[in-house]
C-alpha cells in the first residue's frame, strides 16, 4: 500500500495530513477555511485518494499561509506515498467542464518541480475566499511534489465553477498518473528523483 503522512509547523500554521494513494476516495479534512475543506474533500473523492488532514492557521491575518501550505504539506506526502515509483503511469492529463467552466490540467511525475497555470486574469471571491489561492496551493503541491503541473482555465464567469473544475481535473490526473501499469522505473534515465 503507497501511503505516507507528513506535519509541517511554522509561526503561521500547523498542518498534518495523511495520504494513501491506494485508497477509495474516503476524506476526514479539518481547516479553518471552509472553502479550502470543500476542495480538498473534491480532491480525495475525484482522486480515489484517502485524505487525512488537519490544519490551523493564522487566518485572522489572511487564509494565504494555510492555503499555501496544505499544498505543501499534501505535495510532501504525495511524494513520499510514491516511494520508488516503480511501475506508476507517469502521466496524466483531464479536461473537466462544471456549468460554463471548462479547465485542462496536465501533469508528469518527473522529479522536475514546475507549475504552469493561466486563468485569463480571473480574480474575485468564493464568499470570504481569495479565488488567486488556488494557484498557491497547486504551486506549494507540485513544488513539493516534484511534479511538472501544467493547468489552464479554458473558459469559466462564476468563481466556485472555475475552482473546482481545477481541483477535479487536478484530481483525475493525479489518479491516472499514479496508477501502476507496469514493474519499470518510468524513465530512460532509470529515475525520477
Amino acid at each position: 500500500m503507497r501511503w505516507s503522512e507528513f506535519k509541517r509547523e511554522t509561526k503561521e500554521t500547523r498542518i498534518w495530513a495523511k495520504i494513501n494513494l491506494d485508497g477509495s476516495g474516503q476524506y476526514h479534512i479539518e481547516t479553518p477555511v471552509g472553502f479550502l475543506t470543500h476542495m480538498l474533500e473534491t480532491l480525495a473523492r475525484h482522486s480515489g485518494f484517502d485524505i487525512h488532514l488537519k490544519a490551523e492557521g493564522d487566518v485572522h491575518v489572511s487564509h494565504h499561509h494555510t492555503v499555501e501550505d496544505a499544498g505543501i504539506v499534501l505535495g510532501t506526502a504525495f511524494l513520499k506515498a510514491l516511494g520508488e515509483m516503480k511501475g506508476i503511469n507517469r502521466f496524466g492529463y483531464a479536461i473537466v467542464p462544471m456549468d460554463e467552466a471548462l479547465v485542462m490540467c496536465s501533469l508528469d511525475i518527473c522529479g522536475r518541480p514546475l507549475f504552469f497555470y493561466e486563468d485569463g486574469g480571473l480574480r474575485g471571491k468564493i464568499t470570504d475566499f481569495d479565488f488567486e489561492l488556488i494557484w498557491e496551493f497547486f504551486k506549494g503541491f507540485a513544488l513539493e511534489s516534484k511534479i511538472t503541473l501544467h493547468m489552464r482555465v479554458l473558459s469559466g464567469r462564476i468563481l466556485h465553477h472555475v475552482a473546482e473544475a481545477c481541483f477535479k481535473a487536478f484530481a483525475l490526473s493525479l489518479k491516472q498518473a499514479v496508477i501502476l501499469t507496469h514493474s519499470r522505473i518510468p524513465s530512460t534515465k532509470e529515475h525520477i528523483l
